[in-house]
């Protein structure tokens, strides 16, 4: 299908992802009770920072640094290796392989589709972070706002295209489900989603700043929250997109020689 035809195809298939999300409401709330950590590990930190700073971290410090990495978890979270190893064991792939457009763009919509559901939980926490601990809760400049929407679609590009890698791994041994169970441990600990990447001991952020989970939510979160000046961002940025290429790469290669090896099973 021509890039054109695809274009023109994408807004019928985000109607269906949000009328999917709509629908499926109830599963969606369940998804957002599981991503609540962030706020977990707010109560913990600012617990301890109560009797001294943890690093440069006060409990405001802190209280800003979870509620934005809550609202970063709702808009960068991604689901495609369950749904692509699920369509692989089922055989169900096959019907989607007959539709004149690709897969990964419709496994793309319906991800995009369940945004406007999120946002109303992501709103009132964002409002409630500004009310509560001041707009260094937000980007203070028009660059810093910019920088975090280009940051933020990079994250979720990241998360998005390791789930398409990993999902299709199936097409190549019986489930990859569990890979995508190591890929999630790894990025509990190295993304800053359950804490500041800074607090790191500096051998351990050095690597960790050339890995790409901490461009899938610590890098969102640091520019929401104005921890970088305009050069250290742009350079931060760069290193996201290189990964954001990478990925593209490594999950198109695997999906196009994958198809090869494609037969469906089942019903």
């Amino acid at each position: 299908m021509s890039a054109r035809s695809t274009l023109r195809a994408l807004p019928t298939l985000l109607r269906i992802g949000v009328s999917e999300a709509v629908a499926y409401r109830a599963e969606m709330f369940v998804w957002v009770l599981s991503t609540t950590m962030p706020l977990i590990m707010l109560a913990l930190w600012t617990a301890v920072a109560r009797e001294a700073p943890v690093g440069p971290y006060g409990s405001q410090d802190f209280v800003r640094y979870f509620l934005a990495a809550f609202v970063v978890r709702q808009l960068t979270g991604a689901w495609a290796a369950w749904m692509i190893n699920y369509e692989v064991r089922q055989g169900t792939l096959a019907m989607r392989l007959l539709r004149p457009i690709s897969p990964l763009w419709s496994y793309a919509a319906e991800n995009i589709g369940a945004m406007p559901m999120r946002l109303f939980v992501v709103v009132p926490v964002a409002i409630f972070a500004v009310s509560t601990v001041g707009w260094k809760s937000v980007p203070g400049t028009a660059w810093g706002w910019a920088f975090f929407l280009v940051s933020l679609f990079g994250g979720w590009l990241i998360t998005f295209l390791v789930n398409v890698a990993i999902g299709t791994l199936s097409l190549y041994m019986e489930s990859s489900t569990k890979l995508m169970d190591v890929w999630l441990a790894l990025f509990f600990v190295c993304s800053g989603y359950l804490y500041p990447v800074d607090l790191f001991p500096p051998l351990w952020r050095t690597i960790i700043d050339w890995l790409p989970f901490r461009y899938q939510i610590g890098l969102p979160v640091e520019l929401m929250t104005n921890a970088h000046g305009f050069g250290d961002a742009l350079a931060l940025l760069g290193r996201q997109w290189l990964w954001v290429g990478l990925m593209l790469v490594i999950s198109l290669g695997l999906w196009n020689r994958g198809l090869k090896r494609f037969a469906a099973f089942g019903g």
